[in-house]
């Protein structure tokens, strides 16, 4: 990253530096010259000062310049750290938004933030559907249901694989998205990291709630669950809407997963197609305006019972007013998937080995 970025500065600084004179041959000498014209200009790096201005009338009126101390243009930003500055802090000041901290790290990659270390800061989005020569980047959607000490069902995790896994997704530099994150980026409006992962939590067991939450909030991570509302409250393996306003207000996404947990694309004993459409619809619906009124929201996101639909569910998704439709067919999602199909991978067996092939972020698809 550092060497693209050097490439695109070189010939500017060149100009700047030099007039007319030829450009170095070397992108490493350029850059010395540029960073030693510049150090004897500024002295101190990666800081702002506030000027006073007297207006005549004995108040003093504070006016921040702010520009950085190495060098700034449209596209990048480069600084020289003083101490104590963070990716966050860094994204704060320079791309008006702290969670863009994934940005400078991307652009960082093995370079320590501390003292005196030169940072190059992207001011620009760039690349934002992940392609690249080599083929296209996908976001795996991990799907979980239950959580316990010990597990029978399939659908159950165990406590400690769990917490192996989202360490391992950590440890990995995976960075945990929410499903608004990723609608941007279906809609090409704006890049993801390169190594983006969502979480999902199906049906709306209390285990969501006292297991996963606290080793998720651990990691730093949040999850986007889905409930069928007739299963809220109704038992002590269900969660409650006051948990589900303690995982909202912590970041996590809520999203339906109908009324009553039915498969849509199946009609039931006796049901004409009248009959069957209006339960279709209501299942869609009022599921919807029920998480609505309780958390305050616009429900957009949608979970497919069995995953299972047909172009008619579809269609009634959309007119519901549901943005994502999530099924739970294998495989990573590029910028170009329709929001409404998105795949998700049950995470089923108990083993580290599988659990990596699920969080596979680049699809290999020469461009050339």
């Amino acid at each position: 990253m550092h060497a693209s970025i050097i490439d695109r500065l070189d010939k500017g600084i060149s100009m700047q530096m030099f007039g007319k004179r030829r450009r170095c041959t070397h992108r490493s000498f350029t850059l010395v010259i540029f960073l030693a014209w510049v150090g004897t200009l500024l002295m101190h790096s990666c800081a702002f000062q506030d000027f006073a201005l007297n207006t005549g009338k004995g108040a003093v009126v504070k006016k921040e310049a702010r520009e950085p101390t190495v060098f700034q243009s449209e596209d990048y930003a480069i600084c020289r750290l003083e101490g104590g500055e963070t990716s966050f802090s860094l994204a704060e000041r320079f791309l008006g938004d702290a969670k863009k901290s994934w940005v400078i790290e991307d652009a960082n990659r093995g370079i320590p933030f501390e003292r005196s270390q030169v940072i190059v800061i992207p001011l620009k989005e760039v690349n934002n559907g992940g392609l690249t020569l080599d083929g296209y980047q996908v976001v795996p959607i991990l799907c979980y249901h239950r959580f316990a000490e010990n597990c029978k069902s399939p659908q159950c995790m165990p406590t400690h694989i769990f917490d192996q896994q989202m360490k391992y997704l950590k440890d990995n530099n995976y960075r945990v998205v929410t499903l608004e994150e990723v609608l941007g980026f279906l809609n090409y409006r704006h890049p993801l990291p390169r190594r983006s992962v969502v979480i999902t939590i199906d049906d709306g067991y209390r285990s969501g709630y006292d297991i996963a939450y606290p080793i998720l909030k651990k990691y730093g991570f949040t999850a986007a669950l889905f409930i069928y509302t007739d299963y809220v409250g109704i038992s002590k393996s269900a969660i409650t809407w006051d948990q589900l306003r303690d995982l909202k207000a912590q970041g996590f996404e809520v999203g339906s997963h109908t009324i009553s947990h039915c498969d849509l694309t199946r009609k039931q004993e006796g049901e004409d197609d009248q009959t069957y459409m209006a339960r279709i619809k209501k299942e869609l619906l009022v599921s919807k305006q029920i998480i609505d009124k309780e958390l305050d929201q616009d429900t957009i996101y949608f979970a497919y019972p069995y995953s299972n639909y047909n172009q008619r569910i579809l269609h009634l998704s959309h007119q519901a007013g549901y943005k994502i439709g999530l099924s739970v067919k294998r495989g990573g999602n590029p910028f170009f998937s329709d929001p409404l199909t998105l795949k998700r991978d049950p995470i089923i067996k108990k083993d580290m080995e599988t659990f990596i092939t699920r969080v596979t972020s680049f699809e290999k698809f020469p461009l050339q």
